[in-house]
């Protein structure tokens, strides 16, 4: 896929790749709890070699890592800043800086949820941390003549959170007006609709992993690829997308439903009035009833 500024690149095989993990600590608890599932603790030793190791593919790729938290997202480590490790520094301690600011952002995420009345949701804010990566890329687009080739992967455990709905279809449309990838690694015991659209619609690699514990090497193997060599690539395709939508009045996921015909909203029941745009339903679907009763009595005449 190419770059949304082709022209800009540094070389092909140069990427800047944003990593949005999963810190909900409803879904790791219930991995923890099922031994065979993996735990946040062997998650995170997969995770940052795999940084690591696409560090090593290039000296000028780039990573970026998101954490995605139930009520918050944050930045939790950029290798672009003016203080990356040495080359005298220990690999743990380069390891023991984003595990301080992870256990901060988990800290002040679980703040948060104290605070908030509403909170006890059990899906990630992932519409918040796809914005995030989105933001920071076209920053990256704008900082200078040259910027490596961008893609995001997503690292979800939680289930899908039907209200963020709208707010991830219109990261997903960004994305794929920018021409940015979105891959998509789950981890959870049901696949994600929302990631596999995202993966679908952007040009990216969606995988759900038959075995967790081997993560580091699924994403070694196919998620550290660059764009220009999965062309040359046999890249696992998942067997089918989910396309379904969520309705906009009860945030439920629906087979059939309807939509507004002005602002294409879509509801599970049929409403007098569109709640996002305003449109007035009703006389359309008074016309259709009596259009229809009068159809029906032309035969008895």
């Amino acid at each position: 896929m190419a770059s949304a500024a082709p022209t800009k690149l540094y070389s092909d095989d140069v990427s800047l790749v944003v990593v949005l993990i999963d810190t909900n600590p409803f879904y790791w608890t219930t991995s923890e709890n099922n031994s065979t599932s993996l735990t946040f603790a062997h998650f995170i030793n997969h995770v940052l070699p795999f940084l690591n190791a696409i560090l090593l593919l290039n000296q000028l790729n780039q990573v970026v890592l998101i954490s995605t938290g139930v009520n918050s997202c944050d930045y939790i480590y950029d290798s672009s800043l003016p203080n990356p490790p040495s080359a005298n520094e220990k690999m743990p301690a380069f390891y023991s800086k984003i595990l301080t600011r992870l256990e901060d952002f988990v800290s002040k995420d679980q703040r948060l949820a104290k605070n908030d009345p509403t909170s006890g949701r059990i899906s990630s804010l992932l519409s918040g941390s796809l914005s995030l990566a989105l933001c920071y890329i076209q920053r990256v687009f704008r900082a200078g003549p040259l910027h490596p080739q961008p893609r995001i992967l997503c690292l979800q455990g939680s289930p899908d959170g039907p209200e963020q709905y709208v707010a991830i279809m219109n990261a997903i449309f960004s994305a794929q007006r920018s021409m940015v990838p979105i891959d998509s690694c789950v981890l959870g015991t049901q696949n994600s609709a929302f990631l596999q659209q995202a993966s679908h619609i952007t040009g990216g690699i969606y995988q759900k992993p038959a075995y967790p514990d081997g993560l580091f090497q699924y994403l070694s193997a196919v998620f550290a690829t660059d764009l220009q060599s999965r062309s040359f690539l046999r890249l696992p395709k998942p067997p089918g997308v989910d396309f379904r939508a969520s309705c906009f009045c009860h945030k439920e996921t629906i087979d059939m439903g309807y939509i507004c015909s002005v602002c294409l909203s879509i509801f599970c029941k049929h409403h007098g009035k569109c709640s996002t745009c305003g449109s007035d339903f009703n006389q359309s679907h008074l016309d259709a009833t009596s259009t229809l009763d009068r159809k029906r009595k032309t035969p008895e005449a």
